[in-house]
């Protein structure tokens, strides 16, 4: 980053003119990342489909001295309620600078290919890959609107058909037919939306947290939720020479941070 880049940003930050919007954040990975992200000065909206239980987050956190995070009632799988949600948005602030498509289900265990039903399957997606969709749709008028649009857009490991394939991946073995897909579906669909705005000031990538100890998988996972979040920000908040239509995994990031889709 550079120096004039980084003081722009600071100050950005500093005046609270970078507007956050995280679906899925009233608890683990994106709750976290709503509290580093108002931690370091950005205004963020602390999505939830429960507004009441978002509400109870944010007076929490307030009391704790964030002053800066809103909640806003969103299920990713109903139009009316993203189209309310973009509808606050844009007469709050007028813009959105950055949209973390975080909100996701695991689908009922286990998953096989030969019985997992189809009803089980078309749930899992229509939360982890149309309700991505659905969300971006609508919130793309209030991104163009920023100087520095992002969209990052919360994958798993578990949806790299190339880490599938390698019998050696740690976990190889770890095969679900409707969340691994759902997750596989969502990463074609990013390379094909920053394909589309690559002429632009936009960036646009999926971020794998890691196999994360949080509620989504029984806390079995080996890492924190404060280094997830910290992963998803530091791919998200990024320079204007930063890539776009990539896959950053926080299990197996190298030096350049790009990881095998």
């Amino acid at each position: 980053m550079n120096t004039e880049n980084h003081e722009l940003e600071n100050n950005n930050l500093q005046n609270g003119n970078t507007i956050v919007l995280i679906t899925g954040a009233n608890r683990s990975i994106g709750l976290e990342t709503a509290k580093q992200l108002a931690q370091k000065g950005f205004f963020v909206y602390l999505g939830s489909r429960d507004l009441a239980k978002g509400e109870a987050i944010v007076k929490e956190l307030s009391e704790q001295g964030l002053k800066n995070i809103k909640a806003i009632e969103i299920d990713v799988t109903k139009p009316e309620s993203i189209s309310s949600a973009k509808n606050i948005v844009e007469k709050e602030q007028g813009k959105l600078d950055i949209l973390i498509n975080n909100a996701g289900i695991p689908g009922t265990l286990p998953q096989t290919a030969a019985e997992t039903s189809v009803d089980n399957i078309r749930e899992v997606f229509e939360t982890n890959f149309f309700g991505v969709i659905n969300v971006t749709q609508a919130f793309l008028e209030l991104l163009k609107k920023s100087d520095r649009p992002r969209i990052s857009n919360i994958t798993s490991g578990l949806g790299s058909l190339t880490l599938h394939s390698d019998p050696t991946w740690k976990y190889y073995q770890v095969k679900h037919a409707a969340y691994g897909p759902s997750k596989s579906a969502l990463n074609a669909y990013t390379i094909v939306l920053a394909y589309e705005l690559k002429d632009s000031n936009f960036k646009v990538n999926v971020i794998d947290p890691g196999y994360t100890a949080t509620d989504f998988n029984g806390h079995r996972g080996p890492g924190s939720v404060e280094s997830a979040a910290s992963f998803i920000i530091k791919h998200t908040v990024t320079d204007d020479d930063a890539p776009t239509g990539q896959f950053y995994s926080n299990d197996i990031d190298d030096e350049i941070g790009i990881s095998p889709w």
